[in-house]
């Protein structure tokens, strides 16, 4: 399919910053950027379509997800982490079955296609399901076995979560079948413990991928943590994980290793293969250093940060000292959503509140967080920006409503003024997800109703 966007702003990014193309033209070819300019070139297109009043922008990069914890929006709000954890999530967390992720991070899938995002980096329990779920939605994700480990007496070869990690790795890749004892997810397929071809389809596409995941200092333990970074040091994929969240997790992690977590994890040799660390809250300056040094990402996770209680990120610094920050909204049960745009803002006033400085984050840095850093973070250096010869992930954004004009400044205003209602299409390799309140891939009545029926269960 060949489409040619016309009369649209579209938002490129320059080596000083960026900048809006006013009446430009955009042709996408497949899943392709193929023309930005301002005027309509001469070859055939499908389609052509006036974006008249709309911005083109590259999709949004939501580089720390827990996507069906949709199940669990808002549960325990007040509670502090280690409360919230262990009085509202994990009770209700032990009831999920596999089809509950999956209508979970369907319906998280919804909310993020209607406010603009295109990539994510889920952790979360049955990545088989999940990766269902992204597959028949279309938006690309990073998905991962949690890896958890609580008895610092057992050998990794003891504690099947070790190999449940390096095998839903191999399965997604195609280098071996579903392991029934690791994983007891997808019953359609358990006579052949094969994946669906909807999934080889997606990972085929590079829709969805397949990372290790650390949760964190705390929920592992020395051998288990040793155990992932030897399989790594062979398998060279990304680690997902959680860093200084949290004051107490600093000081504990501390006293257990005389290390803080982000040296903890580099004298354990983790990273040395890619790793995007969310939260980041509590890292010191030798730990930002090592960060650089290690070509680590700080996820930033404002609103669930400050939901709980556990301060923020000190995003200027890690800029400065040379670390690529990306944005993420954790799950909806410390957050409450999955707006992206709201991070950007909060992103936005948190560093220049914190800094008495208004020019603490620059409007480019700002969205470099929400789109190209998170895709380099995630693997996916063909997305972020939009660019001739890039992945064609594009959303569009409604420039005519109340709160976005006068437009003296659009770069500004995606960031200040823009919300996510304000969307109204979303392409994902192009291929258009969702438009103007449709969506496109997703029966949205059935997921609602399964969705409602979940709920019930858990809460009864």
């Amino acid at each position: 399919m060949k489409t040619l966007f016309k009369n649209a702003s579209v938002l490129v990014r320059e080596e000083d910053g960026y900048n809006v193309l006013q009446n430009a033209c955009l042709g996408v070819d497949g899943e392709y950027i193929k023309y930005i300019g301002f005027d309509a070139p001469e070859k055939d297109y499908d389609v052509v379509r006036d974006m008249s009043g709309k911005m083109l922008m590259p999709g949004l990069v939501n580089a720390h997800g827990h996507s069906a914890m949709t199940l669990v929006r808002g549960a325990g709000s007040g509670l502090p982490l280690d409360r919230w954890l262990n009085e509202a999530i994990f009770p209700v967390e032990a009831k999920m079955t596999p089809d509950d992720i999956y209508v979970g991070t369907l319906w998280a899938c919804m909310e993020m296609l209607a406010s603009g995002t295109t990539q994510i980096a889920d952790m979360y329990d049955y990545p088989f399901m999940a990766s269902l779920a992204y597959a028949r939605a279309g938006i690309k994700a990073n998905l991962c076995r949690v890896g958890l480990c609580f008895d610092k007496d057992l050998e990794p070869g003891d504690w099947p979560r070790t190999a449940e990690c390096i095998n839903f790795i191999n399965v997604m890749e195609g280098k071996a079948d579903i392991n029934p004892e690791a994983m007891r997810e997808l019953p359609e397929t358990k006579e052949t413990m094969t994946l669906p071809a909807e999934i080889k389809k997606a990972v085929a596409s590079s829709r969805v991928k397949a990372d290790f995941s650390l949760h964190s200092e705390y929920l592992t333990t020395d051998k288990f943590v040793k155990a992932i970074s030897e399989a790594n040091s062979v398998m060279h994929k990304r680690v997902n994980i959680h860093v200084s969240e949290t004051q107490k997790e600093q000081a504990e992690c501390i006293l257990r290793h005389d290390k803080t977590p982000i040296e903890y994890f580099a004298d354990m040799g983790i990273l040395d293969q890619p790793v995007y660390a969310a939260h980041c809250v509590w890292v010191t300056d030798k730990d930002l250093r090592i960060m650089a040094e290690k070509g680590v990402t700080l996820v930033h996770n404002p609103s669930s940060n400050l939901k709980l209680g556990n301060g923020h990120a000190r995003i200027p610094e890690a800029i400065a000292a040379g670390v690529n920050v990306a944005l993420g909204t954790d799950g909806v049960a410390s957050n409450n959503n999955l707006n992206m745009f709201e991070e950007m803002h909060l992103a936005a006033l948190l560093a220049k509140g914190a800094e008495h400085d208004p020019t603490a984050l620059t409007d480019a840095q700002v969205l470099d967080m929400a789109t190209v850093n998170g895709a380099k973070a995630l693997g996916r250096p063909d997305t972020g920006v939009l660019r001739e010869g890039f992945k064609a992930d594009i959303i569009a954004v409604d420039m005519t409503k109340p709160h976005m004009l006068p437009a003296l400044d659009p770069v500004a205003l995606l960031i200040y003024s823009a919300q996510a209602s304000d969307v109204c299409m979303t392409m994902v390799d192009g291929e258009i997800l969702y438009e103007d309140g449709e969506f496109f891939t997703i029966d949205v009545e059935d997921a609602k109703e399964k969705l409602l029926k979940a709920s019930e269960r858990l809460y009864e």
